[in-house]
């Protein structure tokens, strides 16, 4: 770990940059009923900090899992349900919730967050060794799905919260889990994608392109599902 302030500079706007463009998008399809700006940094900055809380629990999970697909479905885990934790520490026992569209927004603000600052500390390494721009888009390819994934999977759980707002109670927490083994279930696929190809030496540019290619596929289906939340207003 650098201790160049420079570097430190330019790999947390390398981080930070994508995010703030991503939640950009997001809340600029939620125009009718925009959440305070205050508390969406809020949840965005919890989303930052629950990174910090992750790093142990996985490191700890990797020295007790020795099944390495358990390791990736736990380390999924984690991160969802950190994420999901970030918004419900913040809106516990209030009313900022009282649209259907309030969960995805919140639980993807949080989710960004969250990208914000693990891409961050993943771009220190190459940027202090002078890796080049090829070199990020190849050997460290991880980087470049990393806010879509998680926009993506708590978006997910966002929406069947959303779905479930004026439910019953077990519905609601029906759809709470539904929801959440989604989450994990794309986030474990992404990352076994990811660790596969990442160790074999021989794997070219176009499995890389099918793995973003699932990516997105999942991306325009949560959009749609987005706006159907959206329209449930």
């Amino acid at each position: 770990m650098t201790n160049d302030p420079k570097i430190i500079g330019l790999a947390f706007l390398g981080g930070i940059i994508p995010s703030l463009l991503w939640l950009w998008f997001w809340l600029k399809e939620d125009k009718k009923n925009p959440e305070p700006k205050g508390l969406l940094t809020i949840i965005f900055i919890m989303g930052m900090l629950a990174v910090i809380v992750v790093r142990p629990i996985q490191e700890f999970i990797q020295t007790i899992v020795s099944s390495g697909d358990w390791r990736i479905i736990l380390w999924a885990s984690v991160e969802e349900i950190m994420k999901y934790l970030a918004v419900i520490i913040i809106l516990y026992r209030t009313n900022y919730i009282d649209n259907a569209i309030d969960w995805p927004i919140y639980l993807i603000t949080a989710a960004l967050g969250f990208a914000a600052l693990e891409n961050s500390l993943f771009l220190i390494q190459p940027l202090s060794t002078g890796a080049t721009t090829v070199g990020l888009l190849t050997s460290h390819f991880r980087f470049l799905g990393a806010t879509l994934l998680h926009t993506v999977a708590s978006g997910i759980l966002g929406i069947m919260l959303g779905i479930s707002l004026h439910m019953g109670g077990f519905k609601r927490k029906l759809h709470l889990v539904v929801g959440f083994i989604l989450a994990i279930a794309l986030h474990s696929v992404f990352n076994s994608f990811i660790i596969k190809i990442h160790g074999n030496s021989g794997s070219n540019f176009l499995e890389i392109l099918k793995v973003f290619a699932f990516l997105w596929v999942v991306t325009i289906i949560v959009m749609l599902l987005f706006e159907k939340v959206r329209r449930m207003n």
